[in-house]
């Protein structure tokens, strides 16, 4: 994706909401590898309970999240640069006190959220990565799972959606593996009746295809790491 004209000042001028870099890899070759714990309750001032997006895109789901859930604290997580600093200049627009914005990789989530801090996590359409080779970068492997196993509480739980149905059976038996509970699965979610789906960017272009939207609930098990 082509650098997004005054990239680093529009960043800049979003500060309040910019939580800054999760380590990169780039920055780990270069040794840059110190942990920085987030401190939750400092962020947002408040013991409300932490949900967490990995891979928020432009934000419509995670500001609109944080607008119907007041009392509850968002944290939303992108890789993209050119991404999030979309989604962070929404959540200035619509001056949110309890969302606020991470930069990097989810691999890095373990080393900077305190054990047992997330209550839970959203996988809104994340990259299946089709090719078998390219498995172990799914938001759902199991390498990723142990790491919300350890920032997530015990019995928090992971909402997952996507329209890729060879990614979502992927993601039942790799959930299933690593001892997470499911339920409330649907594989249309749109003709399910379930209330309350806030649709993302992507979902709304495949609803208009008629595409099945596939889902879960994942609940973590009552293991402390």
């Amino acid at each position: 994706m082509r650098r997004k004209k005054y990239l680093d000042e529009r960043l800049e001028r979003c500060a309040p909401v910019n939580l800054g870099w999760l380590i990169d890899r780039a920055a780990e070759q270069r040794g840059e590898t110190q942990q920085r714990t987030l401190d939750v309750r400092g962020i947002f001032g408040n013991d409300a309970p932490v949900h967490l997006e990995i891979g928020c895109g432009k934000g419509s789901f995670i500001v609109q999240a944080a607008e119907r859930q007041p009392n509850v604290n968002f944290i939303a997580v992108e890789l993209s640069r050119n991404v999030i600093v979309a989604a962070m200049e929404l959540a200035m627009e619509k001056q949110l006190p309890n969302l606020r914005f991470l930069m990097g990789n989810a691999e890095y989530l373990e080393k900077f959220f305190p054990p047992r801090t997330v209550e839970r996590i959203y996988l809104n359409f994340s990259c299946p990565f089709p090719k078998n080779s390219y498995a172990k970068h799914r938001l759902t492997h199991p390498r990723f799972l142990e790491i919300y196993k350890h920032i997530l509480l015990p019995g928090g739980e992971i909402y997952q959606k996507t329209d890729n149905m060879h990614f979502f059976e992927f993601s039942i038996e790799s959930f299933s593996q690593c001892g997470f509970t499911l339920k409330n699965i649907s594989l249309d979610l749109h003709r399910s009746g379930y209330e309350g789906n806030i649709v993302t960017e992507y979902e709304s272009k495949f609803a208009a295809q008629e595409l099945p939207i596939y889902r879960l609930e994942a609940v973590n098990p009552d293991i402390i790491r």
